[in-house]
């Protein structure tokens, strides 16, 4: 007898808060939106409609900034965002989801529906904050 399994969605354990920031921000201030708002990453807002989100989490600063050298008043977010970013639609298998990013090699990537930003789903959160397992 085989156990039929219920199809998990990206909506379904993806995170809503979703933290933006302008792209000509500097990197301290994003790092102090990061602390203050306890997250790892912040979606830099489009400039316009044609344009495409843009990512800024932990790993860019290291990079960006510390690693560079540079001063994070500096810095200015767009330097060292990812962008454009892999988007996962809200109601995609999270199995597929999952086999996105790791085969893309990122982390996290924003959730869309319908056109916008719904949340964003990380491949640490698919394990530590729910009981897929």
């Amino acid at each position: 007898m085989t156990q039929e399994k219920e199809i998990i969605r990206v909506e379904d354990v993806m995170t809503e808060d979703v933290i933006y920031i302008d792209g000509m921000a500097t990197a301290r201030e994003a790092a102090a939106a990061m602390r203050a708002n306890k997250c790892r990453c912040l979606i830099v807002q489009k400039r316009h409609a044609d344009d495409a989100w843009g990512l800024v989490a932990v790993q860019d600063f290291i990079q960006g900034v510390l690693l560079a050298d540079r001063f994070a008043a500096e810095v200015n977010v767009f330097e060292i965002m990812t962008k454009p970013v892999i988007t996962v639609p809200f109601d995609m298998d999270i199995r597929y989801a999952a086999r996105l990013l790791f085969r893309a090699g990122i982390r996290r990537a924003p959730v869309e529906k319908n056109g916008e930003l719904a949340g964003i789903i990380s491949l640490s959160s698919l394990i530590i904050n729910n009981e897929l397992f």
